[in-house]
């Protein structure tokens, strides 16, 4: 069967009180286990998910995946205040997982390898034997004690983020592609035995010698070598980074006769998680297209809630709802689906008669992104760091902006001609004023086109302050614009960017920049000698030493949000 699956965890995020909230999983250690709370926190979570299932379901996904295994399922090591919590948690799914299967969509639970209870840790010491012991037995379990789950989807690359401070915490585990082969050649058969599907996820940060799966050919063989198994699906990311622009079609789609997924974002995580139309249906037709001559394509995976620490809290499919979203969804859908085009999908989407200019508005704004929140002269760049392709979009990240010195020096040095980058930046901010007519003529929110402009006025300025020559009227107007903003967006109303500047000069000289980027950075896959000697190697000890030494050299956001810096240099 094709597998049109969708995240399902925007229930568990309504009565979120915290000010940048974790997207990656359901905040499990905020849902309450026991008295009134937890009856009257599942309640309403129950009452959403109904609404969010009519709706995907109607659109024509057929698949929803929810979190985790390890909060649902139990093992005879297990204490008693982690049976408790595993207990409740169970009870609370199981009609989840119905409202969702009476709705024709299959099941898919997600989980990491490995997650920790506190005497499960005592009880593994560490032991890949005892690890592999467990997670057989585990998973054996849950599919015996839920079979309407249709499958299991793993992530073996990324782990909790540092604010993750539940009863359960899952750590990477599995550090080379020897280990990640053992560990599915432990779990297919299990999978196989139940008749249920293994989706691996091919996702990576960086981390230890496997952290390269998703875009190395050497690694993505180790690890599927001699794999044949019925049971197992690859889901990859559909560029070689997370969830952006400017990235060609991972190869790796094309090296595998595996079944395959491709991940996809609705609600995009780096592009304004839905309070400003961020539309990704041009994008993804071509890649729909391309993947046509890949073996054995199975299907898509569309993310409409999950990924991301940010302070943007709008509900997909749920009231009021994530319009631009919502839209996203429903265009991929249909794209990877039914085969239509984008602007099929748009014109089936829009008020009688006006698909026109829901194409027109939509154009506009796919251009505004890719010109603005995007630099195309660097984003157009392949750049690799370590074992990660690195970013195409630059001082956006999340919901903060970054407007400082030394990433003027990073931005003068990789853009080539800075004053058409001015220009370019400027041109697409004056689309806004006609996507505001349109978006009031389709009767969409043109409050999140003007939410849109505001904020990318910023991001005009500040290409301003990178690319021209030093000026101080320029770092008045940053000022003047970033308090305006505030102004505009007081805390307890709409969320907003965190704008940050710092004009602080950096002093690093330009030869010893370009001798910095020339030995860390490399534009083609492969390694370089350079790379084995000192970027994977010598680069990690230099940074543990600047990390006890000097820890404030280190951003906090960089330390304290996700999984840390850290984890690019193990």
């Amino acid at each position: 069967m094709k597998l049109f699956l969708i995240d399902a965890i925007g229930p568990f995020f309504r009565d979120s009180d915290r000010r940048v909230i974790n997207w990656s999983k359901i905040p499990f250690a905020e849902l309450p286990t026991e008295g009134a709370a937890r009856t009257a926190r599942f309640a309403r979570i129950r009452a959403d998910m109904e609404v969010f299932a009519e709706r995907v379901a109607s659109l024509g996904f057929n698949a929803a995946s929810l979190d985790d295994v390890a909060h649902l399922a139990h093992h005879p090591a297990y204490g008693e205040e982690t049976r408790r919590i595993v207990s409740a948690f169970r009870e609370e799914l199981r009609p989840l997982f119905q409202i969702l299967a009476a709705r024709g969509l299959a099941i898919y639970v997600t989980f990491d390898a490995m997650t920790y209870a506190p005497e499960i840790r005592a009880a593994t010491g560490g032991s890949e034997a005892r690890v592999l012991d467990f997670l057989e037995a585990l998973v054996d379990r849950f599919l015996a004690d839920f079979p309407e789950v249709a499958g299991l989807i793993v992530r073996i690359g990324e782990c909790d983020g540092q604010d993750v401070k539940g009863h359960f915490r899952s750590e990477l585990f599995l550090r080379t592609p020897a280990m990640v082969n053992r560990f599915l050649r432990r779990l297919l058969p299990v999978l196989e035995r139940h008749r249920r599907r293994l989706v691996l996820r091919t996702w990576t940060v960086g981390a230890y010698p496997v952290g390269d799966l998703m875009w190395h050919r050497g690694t993505f063989a180790q690890v599927l070598e001699g794999l044949e198994s019925p049971a197992l699906v690859l889901s990859m990311k559909y560029g070689e980074s997370d969830s952006f622009r400017y990235l060609p079609l991972n190869r790796n789609f094309f090296r595998s006769n595996l079944p395959k997924i491709v991940e996809l974002q609705a609600r995009r995580e780096y592009e304004g998680c839905g309070e400003y139309p961020s539309f990704v249906g041009w994008d993804y037709e071509r890649y729909a297209q391309e993947l046509r001559q890949a073996p054995n394509m199975l299907g898509i995976s569309v993310w409409c809630q999950t990924g991301g620490w940010v302070r943007f809290r709008r509900l997909a499919f749920l009231d009021p709802g994530s319009p631009w979203t919502e839209i996203n969804a429903f265009v991929t859908l249909k794209i990877f689906k039914e085969s239509w085009s984008a602007e099929e999908a748009l014109s089936a989407l829009a008020p009688e008669g006006r698909g026109s200019k829901l194409i027109e508005l939509l154009r506009l704004d796919d251009q505004v992104i890719k010109e603005l929140l995007y630099v195309p002269a660097y984003a157009n760049q392949k750049l690799y760091f370590r074992r990660v392709r690195i970013p195409t979009l630059i001082g956006v990240y999340w919901s903060s902006i970054f407007v400082n010195h030394s990433l003027r020096k990073l931005m003068r040095y990789f853009v080539q001609q800075p004053e058409a980058a001015v220009r370019e930046g400027y041109a697409a901010l004056t689309k806004l004023e006609r996507m505001q007519v349109l978006a009031g003529e389709l009767g969409l929110p043109v409050e999140d086109i003007q939410y849109m402009k505001r904020t990318f006025k910023i991001l005009a300025l500040a290409r301003q302050y990178f690319f021209f020559p030093e000026d101080e009227a320029i770092l008045k107007r940053l000022k003047k614009a970033k308090k305006k903003y505030k102004r505009r967006y007081p805390k307890g109303t709409r969320p907003r960017y965190s704008v940050q500047l710092d004009f602080e000069p950096y002093r690093l000289r330009g030869r010893f920049l370009t001798w910095l980027v020339a030995v860390a950075l490399r534009r083609r896959r492969g390694y370089r000698l350079i790379d084995h000697i000192l970027t994977l190697r010598l680069l990690s000890l230099i940074y543990r030493l600047v990390r006890t030494a000097r820890p404030k050299w280190i951003p906090k956001l960089a330390r304290k949000r996700a999984m840390g810096i850290d984890t690019v240099f193990r």
